[in-house]
């Protein structure tokens, strides 16, 4: 049976992870810190509801005339 297929980069950081097993612990805690948020859907929905309409012109800068 042939063996899958796997890039240089694939390979690459296949060696860097096991020459550095603290950043798999370091990549948690980074996206624990930028993506793994609780949604507060209620504050969702007072802020899409005190939301302004969009004007219809782009370019309105709320001048008449």
């Amino acid at each position: 049976m042939a063996t899958p297929y796997e890039s240089e980069f694939t390979l690459f950081l296949r060696d860097m992870k096991s020459r550095h097993p603290e950043w798999s612990e370091q990549q948690r805690v980074g996206r624990a810190l930028l993506w793994d948020k609780k949604v507060d859907f209620e504050e969702l929905q007072r802020f899409a509801e005190g939301s302004v309409p969009p004007s219809p012109c782009r370019y309105d800068l709320g001048r008449t005339g």
